[in-house]
């Protein structure tokens, strides 16, 4: 964090001299760098850790992590296409409810690995398309099980959603698939929870799955390669300092693999959120410090259409105060000491709000809100343009210790 509190600081003099408040998402990618190859480094030989794309699709996380995971889990043309713009050969996985014509066309053009199939009639047009191009498209079944399932802050399945092939419906939907040759199954894709924080949990949900995969290869004679068991591997914003065990997690995982994974079945997780949210800051300049009906309001120059996790997750996002000492200005500086503070943005709406009623022993106009582990579902969910407010700076500081801002389709100055 050391090297992302002096870039700040560097900003925030530049910010000066045009009297422009500071509104700023920095990555830190030796961190995610390091994070990722850790967590490949302690799996079981048989498993492979793709990124979940949805999670952070700017270019330089992409860069980043390339040559580290084994691949990229896209879900939609558009993400293919920039995994494609920063690793041609890579692996690529596509999933996705409601896949179209153009995009399953675009998957196969880009080589992509495994399309997961959501649905029979989404069966039917990858196999129609795959025989158009005299190609035999291997496919992962996404299926929508049964359950119980182990509780989580979102489910896909275990109850009605609109995700993956109903298991009742799997009969019908395997005898389907071989009526193809222009499609090939090569196994099961079972994402069932997100941001499960519970690593015995989660040891139980892959167990589930195995029982199931291992029951359809002798139900339908299927010979397997892959079982993609998703993400859904959390993030614990309430503590930061208590987070989902994963060193615990991989050490259990090889034997329970050892003891239930049928031969030659590889083992994919599809980690978006996990990878990401740790390396992000979004840094926010207070611009208002107000009271209204005995409550404390900290306003900042930004909000929930920079930043959209807290709102959409409804939770008080972990943040700290920066503090920034210079005030040019004639009239008062308003300040706060051991208030607790609502950090909210400049939307004409009261949802626009990143935390509530935390405690602060100081705070004061022209300070830094600092939000922590803002690398995951960010920018990449937020409605950017609502009020046309101005972009937030985003800057990356690499594996040099060197800043560089990125702006689009390619990189930007160097900082400092």
């Amino acid at each position: 964090m050391e090297k992302v509190i002096e870039l700040l600081h560097q900003r925030m003099r530049e910010h000066r001299q045009s009297d422009r408040p500071l509104c700023a998402f920095v990555y830190d990618l030796e961190h995610l760098r390091r994070h990722a190859a850790r967590r490949i480094d302690s799996l079981p030989p048989s498993c492979r850790l793709f990124y979940a794309v949805k999670a952070n699709s700017s270019r330089p996380i992409l860069e980043a992590l390339a040559g580290i995971v084994h691949g990229f889990e896209v879900a939609s043309l558009g993400e293919i296409e920039k995994v494609r713009a920063v690793a041609p050969d890579i692996p690529v996985i596509f999933g996705g409810p409601g896949k179209t014509r153009e995009e399953i066309e675009g998957a196969m053009r880009h080589n992509v690995s495994l399309i997961h199939v959501e649905s029979e009639h989404e069966l039917h047009k990858v196999a129609h398309i795959a025989a158009a191009r005299g190609i035999q498209m291997p496919v992962l079944l996404r299926v929508n099980l049964r359950g119980p399932l182990p509780q989580a802050t979102l489910a896909m399945a275990g109850r009605p959603t609109q995700f993956g092939i109903d298991e009742a419906r799997l009969p019908d939907v395997i005898r389907i698939a071989r009526q193809y040759e222009s499609v090939r199954i090569e196994g099961f894709h079972l994402h069932s929870i997100s941001n499960n924080l519970d690593h015995g949990q989660h040891l139980h949900l892959i167990d589930t799955y195995l029982d199931r995969l291992t029951g359809w290869i002798e139900q339908f004679g299927l010979t397997v390669t892959c079982l993609n068991v998703g993400g859904g591997i959390g993030v614990n914003y309430a503590d930061l300092g208590r987070q989902f065990r994963w060193n615990d997690f991989a050490a259990r995982l090889g034997p329970l693999l050892a003891a239930k994974c049928p031969p030659g079945v590889t083992v994919v997780f599809e980690c978006g959120r996990y990878l990401t949210a740790s390396c992000g800051y979004y840094a926010a300049e207070v611009i208002d410090l107000k009271e209204n009906h005995g409550k404390k309001y900290a306003v900042i120059r930004g909000g929930t259409h920079h930043f959209r996790l807290p709102a959409s997750w409804q939770h008080s996002h972990p943040f700290r105060i920066i503090p920034r000492e210079e005030w040019a200005y004639p009239y008062p500086r308003t300040e706060w000491t051991d208030a607790a503070i609502s950090v909210v943005g400049q939307l004409c709406t009261p949802k626009d709000v990143l935390a509530q009623d935390v405690p602060v022993p100081r705070v004061r106009i022209g300070d830094i809100v600092l939000f922590l582990y803002a690398g995951a579902y960010g920018w990449a969910i937020s409605h950017h343009d609502f009020l046309s407010h101005p972009h937030p700076e985003h800057l990356y500081i690499g594996e040099d210790g060197q800043a560089f801002a990125y702006g689009g389709a390619s990189r930007a100055e160097r900082l400092g």
